[in-house]
């Protein structure tokens, strides 16, 4: 199954700032981006440079591409039939605005043909939005839905947390808060 899943935030701040905040991903205490106080944190064994491997939670990446400022490019190696990449890109509008866009493009086969679509994308999509959140700190937060909270629940209680790489910034994942909801996203 082909998805495309692709999640934006126009910004109110020049490319430059929105490409600082993107470059403190997964840089640990300073990381502005990433919603850890309510996931799992990113981490990656060599920080966010091409080659270095990690993830968050049960999914797992290598950096492919990395142009400080403008994006950065995750090819995942897990979970089984994930075969595709997730990407963050800054995208310049004008002197005093820029769209943030997170694009998740991918072929899933065998069980992640049901998993995809009944786990990992509602999650995905709730934890994309609350970092686009973090990114627009003015904006109102999106708000999860019951069957994310459900999700999360329930994961909480069977999965005990799986070891990720040492890397900078490493951070236990908290526990959720009550009212958020996933944003919607494309999906093919």
């Amino acid at each position: 199954m082909a998805v495309l899943n692709v999640h934006e935030r126009l910004v109110a701040a020049g490319a430059d700032a929105v490409g600082e905040l993107l470059d403190t991903l997964s840089a640990g205490p300073e990381d502005r981006l990433w919603p850890s106080a309510h996931w799992p944190a990113m981490r990656l064994d060599r920080g966010l440079s091409p080659g270095s491997a990690g993830g968050h939670g049960p999914i797992r990446y290598t950096v492919s591409a990395y142009e400080p400022g403008v994006r950065v490019r995750f090819d995942f190696t897990g979970p089984p039939g994930f075969h595709g990449f997730h990407e963050f890109a800054v995208v310049p509008v004008d002197a005093h605005r820029t769209l943030l866009r997170h694009t998740l493009s991918m072929r899933t086969t065998g069980a992640a043909r049901l998993t995809w679509p009944l786990l990992y994308r509602p999650l995905h999509d709730a934890l994309v939005e609350d970092g686009l959140d973090r990114a627009e700190p003015t904006a109102r937060p999106a708000r999860w839905s019951p069957y994310v909270r459900l999700l999360r629940t329930a994961l909480a209680r069977r999965t005990p947390p799986r070891p990720l790489p040492p890397g900078p910034g490493t951070s236990a994942p908290a526990t959720g808060r009550n009212g958020r909801s996933g944003a919607s996203a494309a999906s093919a």
